[in-house]
């Protein structure tokens, strides 16, 4: 069975064959968790590294008035917080999105994995800084798009980044998102999100529903978005393939 969390990391550099049976080993304490499930809480003593290997999951933050903002979307093959063991208590939650399988590594393991696989550590540092690239430009949409640009610019982001999951150059795809989790993610209210989406799919652009993504006009998404996949780091993949 292909490992999701290997296939990334292969898609940052060459690895050994060692390499890819010491990542094998370290995932192999997984468990099913059901769709809306904390992983982990806000105020929780961090814990082991997750790595998602099915399913998605999303990072969030709940606001003082009861309102979340989602800040990370989490796919097969992501991991999270490599180094928040030096912290006291977690800043946020991480909660699955649709049923998944996520396996748990401690640091201590992850520690001796760094030493002896060398190939490995670079791997993950480079996941790490693309992931902070992806943040980036996320502050960049909440700050500075307009509501149409930042929901085009994140579809064309997920369409990507679950593409490269699936292996599928297919322009629909499965996208377990809601339009209230999108709301969350772009602050924005649902009712806006469903005036944007409506508004992108009349232009012949794109087509979100019941969990489904259909990219009607790739080019014009893109132009509507501003869209440079840059931070995603794809042509990295593509080199070391």
């Amino acid at each position: 069975m292909t490992n999701a969390f290997v296939e990334k990391l292969r898609g940052f550099g060459p690895l050994s064959e060692q390499d890819d049976a010491a990542l094998q080993a370290a995932t192999t304490r997984a468990r099913n968790y059901p769709r809306k499930h904390d992983l982990i809480r806000e105020g929780d003593r961090p814990g082991p590294v997750f790595v998602m290997l099915k399913g998605w999951a999303c990072r969030y933050k709940i606001l003082p008035n009861g309102t979340r903002q989602v800040m990370a979307f989490m796919m097969p093959g992501d991991c999270c917080d490599l180094h928040i063991n030096v912290l006291a208590y977690m800043d946020h939650g991480i909660q699955t999105i649709t049923q998944a399988t996520v396996a748990t590594i401690s640091h201590e393991e992850m520690t001796g994995m760094f030493d002896d696989h060398p190939k490995i550590a670079k791997a993950m540092y480079i996941s790490q800084l693309v992931d902070e690239g992806t943040l980036r430009a996320w502050i960049v949409s909440m700050g500075r798009r307009s509501s149409i640009e930042r929901v085009a610019h994140l579809m064309c982001e997920l369409y990507l980044r679950a593409r490269n999951v699936t292996a599928c150059e297919e322009e629909q795809l499965v996208l377990p998102v809601t339009q209230a989790l999108l709301a969350d993610a772009l602050g924005m209210t649902p009712v806006h999100i469903n005036r944007v989406i409506k508004t992108l799919r009349e232009a012949g652009a794109m087509m979100l529903s019941r969990g489904s993504l259909q990219i009607a006009d790739p080019g014009k998404l893109v132009n509507i978005a501003g869209f440079d996949e840059n931070y995603l780091h794809r042509r990295m993949r593509s080199v070391s393939a």
